[in-house]
């Protein structure tokens, strides 16, 4: 662990290569009169938890100092370990509204959301024969999750304090619906979750539980969060970093292309969101037959969303045909 800012320490929870291909989460715990507030908590794992709590061993600290989690989104490496850490500390919870309803379709009574993410497969082009490995690709997560429902929802603009910090709840939905980050303006301080990352670009997918037109959101809130003093940005992976505004327009240009790609591959001829998932390049050149289910399933899902914003900003067709839906040139 280290004070990354007066105040702020950085925890590196681990993730096990199976589970992602990224080799941490951050987690941050900030000072505060009354407690230190706890951005985010990692997987419910035994490794996640030993860091924790020997990063609060380092400080002179134990889990009944920790008075606020804030959760960024619930995704399993972010609010995995939430539930687990309220019980030993009682500290409130709070994430975005939204997030909340996704607790239970998504970690407690799961056959709907399956059935919901089977049709949205097949209706995009999946083969029935492919379509059940990806659909289940995530089933098991639910192990490393304490569902744990919030006892504060919040909304954009409402503030979060410590005594010492205000931070401001900024809504930044695309990676997930209800997704915050939160931003310290006396201090230039940006927590962004999985919203800005310094080297890798957050997947941003159309899903059964995502919101209208989530790249377009997406594309929006880095815009708005590119208006604010930011000196110092602390993401949910890899290291903290300084220059925002050049990486937002990195990760601008990154959809820009991915657009241009979509374009060419359906430039003669209409096609389902599967088939251009294919014909696209995913990660470090690697080609769609290299991609785990998983991954596949995020490689589908974000396409959609390129396409899904496209047809909205009137730059493609959108073409039902009987149950199957199919994108094209104007």
């Amino acid at each position: 662990m280290s004070e990354i800012f007066t105040g702020i320490h950085w925890i590196k929870m681990p993730i096990s290569p199976k589970e992602s291909t990224l080799s941490h989460v951050n987690v941050y715990l900030v000072q505060g009169n009354q407690g230190y507030l706890l951005v985010d908590t990692g997987w419910n794992t035994e490794e996640s938890f030993a860091a924790l709590k020997k990063g609060l061993a380092e400080i002179g600290a134990d889990f009944k100092d920790i008075s606020q989690i804030l959760v960024t989104h619930v995704h399993p490496d972010h609010y995995g370990m939430a539930g687990r850490i309220k019980k030993l500390s009682g500290a409130t919870i709070a994430m975005h509204h939204i997030e909340k309803d996704f607790i239970e379709p998504r970690y407690v009574s799961m056959e709907e959301l399956l059935h919901q993410t089977d049709r949205m497969l097949v209706a995009n082009g999946v083969p029935q024969g492919e379509m059940v490995s990806l659909r289940d690709a995530t089933v098991g997560l639910e192990q490393y999750i304490v569902p744990t429902l919030p006892d504060r929802t919040l909304h954009d603009g409402e503030t979060i304090t410590t005594g010492i910090f205000t931070f401001r709840v900024v809504w930044t939905p695309g990676h997930s619906s209800g997704h915050i980050c939160l931003y310290e303006p006396e201090r230039k301080v940006l927590l962004s979750g999985d919203h800005i990352l310094p080297k890798i670009t957050p997947n941003i997918g159309v899903h059964p539980q995502s919101i209208e037109n989530p790249l377009g959101r997406y594309l929006k809130s880095l815009q708005e969060i590119r208006k604010l003093d930011i000196e110092l940005t602390l993401p949910g992976h890899d290291k903290p970093f300084t220059r925002l505004k050049p990486r937002i327009d990195e990760i601008t240009r990154h959809h820009e292309h991915r657009n241009l790609e979509i374009l060419v591959s359906i430039a003669f001829k209409s096609k389902t969101a599967y088939r251009i998932a294919q014909e696209i390049s995913w990660g470090d050149n690697n080609g769609w037959q290299d991609l785990p289910p998983f991954h596949k399933r995020m490689a589908i899902f974000e396409t959609l969303a390129h396409l899904e914003m496209m047809a909205a900003d009137s730059r493609i067709n959108k073409l039902p045909r009987g149950s199957i839906i199919y994108y094209g040139q104007k």
